[in-house]
């Protein structure tokens, strides 16, 4: 038995970690407990431990439950590879491959999937714990949790293409302080990361792409942050998702394009989204809604393009293309400095002959625009079936015979005393300017523009 608080759970006397890392972690756990029973000595008592997974495949028939603060568990590689490129390439051509499966330390989740009403019994791992102090100091680092397969839902679509199977990654079901998640994958599963009232809360240089759903905070939290990821949710789901939060800082993410939306903040107030790089082949790419107040939305690039992949090429995510790239439905939010690249075929355009909206002030008022900048054009649309050649050869195509009418920004009704400036030209916008303020970007040869004497 070890006498330190480093575990191996492949040297772990119980249990088989190969056939069921789930019992073998919570074997793990309930030692640390047995261990650790004494909330005060010499002013320490309950410090924790550390569980490492080593490079290899590892079951989980058991889900892990997580009841215990200082807990890290960590891999030797994120494991991530393109489950979704490997299952729409014809079953001839597997023997070919150079590998099939992800790798690093990987656990395969053969858990019952959960539903929406109880989607924590189909997690791998549960965080959960009542009663004070709020669990704190988990940690999940550098290893890989793969959902293995998606499943049919009565749609048209390959079951393996579905970014459906009831099966979570981690759940953290309770009130939490200063958890970590770095350097892990996530793919092939509805949700990857699911966390409930979070308080500076880390998620960090992680690899979560090919999941239903990728990051989505829940009930409510504070000074958190969400930094430095590579994520691609699927089109009926969520890539960074928040709700009731303050102070969430959402900085340097790489959005991957098949999310229904890149980030969606649900009644989150005084936060920043800031410098990413979001891709969407869908409207709804950045979404404030729920009153969302006082949140700088700075220098972010924002492209939306239309679908290369021909498994893909028919889903959408259900909006059209007056929605709005970026939308809000708040009050008092500043939206400085982003670029905006809308590059699609206007005979795909819904409904048929629509322009484009890219920032739509839905609801509230006395938002602040400023220096945004839009590029539009029109482009004809092509399809591949390879996902990394049409993929990149659709990023790199910037020639296009004419540009394409936009809307740069429009100013519902409903939505008062915003001030609008150097976000698109006169004929480009639609402002009620007695309802708002408004300059419009100058045009080259405009007379009314100042010259030079």
């Amino acid at each position: 038995m070890p006498s330190t608080t480093r575990y191996d759970v492949t040297t772990w006397p119980i249990g088989d970690a190969a056939d069921d890392i789930g019992e073998v972690i919570n074997s793990i756990i309930a030692d640390v407990k047995q261990r650790q029973r004494v909330s005060e000595d010499r002013d320490g008592g309950k410090p924790g431990a550390v569980i490492s997974i080593p490079p290899g495949d590892y079951r989980l028939r058991t889900q892990v439950v997580i009841d215990v603060s200082f807990l890290r568990i960590e891999g030797s590689g994120h494991g991530f590879t393109s489950s979704s490129i490997r299952f729409n390439v014809p079953e001839e051509q597997w023997a070919e491959l150079h590998e099939l499966w992800p790798g690093g330390s990987r656990i395969l989740v053969d858990i019952a999937a959960g539903d929406d009403e109880d989607q924590c019994a189909g997690a791998a791992f549960l965080v959960t714990r009542t009663g004070s102090p709020r669990i704190s100091s988990v940690e999940f680092s550098n290893f890989c949790i793969d959902g293995l397969h998606f499943v049919a839902d009565g749609s048209d679509l390959h079951p393996e293409n579905t970014y459906v199977n009831g099966k979570t990654g981690i759940y953290v079901a309770s009130a939490n302080d200063s958890f970590r998640f770095t350097g892990m994958g996530f793919v092939y599963l509805e949700h990857a990361l699911t966390i409930y009232n979070a308080d500076a809360l880390s998620i960090h240089d992680n690899f979560i792409a090919e999941s239903g759903n990728c990051i989505e905070l829940r009930g409510w939290g504070q000074a958190s942050k969400v930094t430095d990821n590579l994520i691609g949710a699927g089109p009926a789901g969520h890539s960074i998702y928040a709700e009731n939060h303050g102070g969430l800082l959402i900085t340097a993410n790489n959005v991957f394009p098949r999310g229904a939306s890149s980030v969606h903040l649900n009644a989150v107030t005084r936060s920043s989204v800031t410098n990413n790089r979001l891709h969407s082949f869908y409207p709804g790419m950045l979404i404030l809604e729920g009153n969302a107040s006082e949140n700088l939305i700075a220098s972010n690039h924002l492209l939306r393009d239309r679908e290369p992949w021909a498994p893909f090429v028919e889903v959408d995510n259900g909006r059209d293309d007056v929605f709005g790239l970026l939308r809000i439905e708040g009050t008092n939010n500043s939206v400085i400095g982003n670029h905006f690249s809308e590059v699609v075929d206007s005979s795909k355009l819904r409904p048929r002959g629509a322009t484009p909206v890219i920032i739509r002030l839905a609801g509230g008022g006395g938002n602040f625009l400023a220096n945004n900048n839009t590029v539009a054009l029109n482009v004809r649309a092509t399809s591949g079936e390879s996902a990394f050649d049409a993929q990149v050869d659709a990023l790199l195509t910037t020639a296009a015979t004419e540009t394409l009418d936009v809307t740069t920004v429009l100013v519902e009704p409903g939505s008062t005393a915003n001030t609008v400036l150097d976000s698109g030209t006169r004929a480009q916008t639609s402002v009620d300017t007695a309802a708002n303020a408004f300059r419009p970007t100058p045009v080259v040869g405009d007379p009314g523009q100042p010259t030079d004497a």
